[in-house]
């Protein structure tokens, strides 16, 4: 068909990701909020006279938070769409040949 063309992609500042630093920034400091908690139910399982489920509990705590607090932070973010299709413009890779390239 003639006059039959692909729409071009358009992209929106709304479909931006957070930058990389706003992203790790967010990361670390979801880690070291779940961390404290972590120190604090130590802290409290080894001076709180309280019964053995609650110290328990503070013990549980104190030793699954690490693995939560690092899956979470190694966790790719919630609620950020992903790369929208685009369509292949045609361009190879980078030839490997080129110095000012590094290669």
């Amino acid at each position: 068909m003639k006059g039959w063309h692909k729409r071009p992609v358009v992209h929106q500042v709304t479909d931006a990701q957070p930058s990389l630093s706003a992203d790790i920034g967010k990361r670390e400091k979801s880690y070291f909020i779940k961390m404290g908690i972590r120190l604090i139910c130590l802290i409290l399982a080894f001076t709180v006279p309280a019964p053995l489920p609650v110290r328990l509990l503070l013990f549980a705590g104190a030793i699954f938070l690490p693995y939560i607090a690092v899956i979470g932070a190694n966790a790719p973010p919630r609620g950020v769409p992903g790369a929208p299709d685009v369509e292949d413009s045609g361009q190879s890779e980078i030839p490997r040949h080129r110095r000012e390239i590094g290669s």
